[in-house]
């Protein structure tokens, strides 16, 4: 027995995967520099 997926649904995933993968992209960078920012500033 096979299950297909209907395009909508594959488009609908794909672009949930991309959004969620986009925003963690942003929210790790973002906590990168955070960090990398208070180590220069307590060396400094």
């Amino acid at each position: 027995m096979t299950t297909y997926i209907f395009f909508d649904d594959a488009l609908r995933m794909l672009t949930n995967a991309f959004l969620f993968s986009a925003i963690l992209l942003i929210a790790a960078s973002s906590i990168g520099l955070a960090v990398i920012e208070t180590i220069e500033k307590t060396e400094h």
